[in-house]
């Protein structure tokens, strides 16, 4: 019996997951190298050995479909060898990141799937990235890596909003509700993931090659560190202490343990993750200034996304998904 062919949304989520696998591949394959905690050392090996079996499947549906199997990412992405960049436990807080990348990804992917084996290949792929995830986040919790949301009293009563006022923010002559707990999750969320990821391109601005990759960097640093900044005031302005992550330091190393083409497409990835989870929280946020604070940052974000993705066009760096016909030119 004949399998029907690829669609075209999932010739594309098979593209993108390659991308992304390959990517993680090279990364885990440095810290694996430089980890001195054989407990750090076993999840990122049990990860990588399963990712490589889940990019060999990518290929091999590729290749029985008669496509062009992608670049991807490869051992000239990775320098072997090169002195640690990032110390204390930021290899699984990266890579728990990364899994919350994944988790949302494999997701929408499996939503765009409609052949058995592909929509089957994404439930595996979302119960593999599930586990890695709580190893992850088991490990961090037992090394005080990874603080909780702040704390707060346990409701006694269900209570309703009695007025439009609980909405309100922007009026200066009376006071902002506290902030509720959907809304500080969100918050501690974007803080959280952002400290990680300030400390991510701080490395690469260190290591980057070319000048102009480097000022990109910085900047994306300067970024992360004013929406921590805003939202820690959001935070603080409610008079809840913002929880940072701790540990994961960046060294004094200015050597670059992958290519700039790498680092650029892993900060391209971090980009897009930021505008959904932004996105989320502009959606569930009840007070008036809150998504006004969060398009704010999105349209920085979308900013500094589109800068980066000329960068990688100008140097050769941003492979192309598979494209669909174009018929005016088919006629010419």
């Amino acid at each position: 019996m004949k399998t029907q062919p690829l669609s075209s949304s999932e010739i594309g989520t098979l593209w993108m997951t390659f991308q992304q696998k390959t990517m993680i591949l090279r990364i885990l394959e440095y810290f694996i190298e430089q980890a001195d905690d054989d407990e750090a050392k076993e999840i990122m090996k049990d990860t990588h050995e399963k990712a490589a079996g889940y990019v060999d499947d990518i290929k091999r549906i590729f290749r029985e479909e008669g496509a062009v199997i992608p670049i991807g990412y490869t051992e000239e992405d990775v320098h072997p060898g090169v002195p640690k960049l990032y110390d204390n436990g930021f290899d699984i807080m990266f890579l728990r990141l990364l899994k919350e990348i994944s988790m949302g990804m494999h997701t929408l992917h499996l939503n765009l799937s409609f052949r058995k084996d592909i929509v089957m290949l994404y439930k595996e792929l979302t119960g593999f990235t599930q586990s890695v995830y709580d190893q992850c986040v088991d490990y961090l919790q037992k090394h005080a890596l990874l603080p909780a949301s702040p704390p707060v009293t346990m409701p006694k009563k269900v209570e309703f909003a009695e007025s439009p006022r609980y909405m309100k923010g922007f009026n200066v002559f009376s006071s902002k509700r506290t902030l509720n707990t959907i809304e500080v999750g969100y918050i501690h969320f974007s803080i959280e993931s952002n400290s990680i990821g300030m400390r991510m391109i701080t490395g690469f601005s260190q290591v980057a090659n070319e000048p102009e990759v480097r000022k990109y960097f910085q900047k994306g640093k300067d970024l992360a560190k004013k929406i921590i900044d805003d939202y820690s005031e959001q935070l603080l302005n409610s008079d809840i202490q913002p929880q940072l992550p701790s540990g994961g330091n960046v060294t004094t190393s200015k050597t670059a343990p992958f290519s700039d083409k790498l680092m650029m497409y892993c900060t391209s990835l971090f980009c897009s993750f930021a505008l959904g989870n932004n996105a989320i929280g502009t959606a569930f946020s009840m007070r008036s200034d809150l998504p006004f604070t969060l398009m704010g940052t999105a349209k920085d974000i979308l900013t500094y996304s589109h800068e980066g993705g000329k960068l990688m066009a100008k140097n050769g760096w941003m492979e192309e998904p598979p494209q669909m016909e174009d018929r005016n030119n088919l006629v010419k």
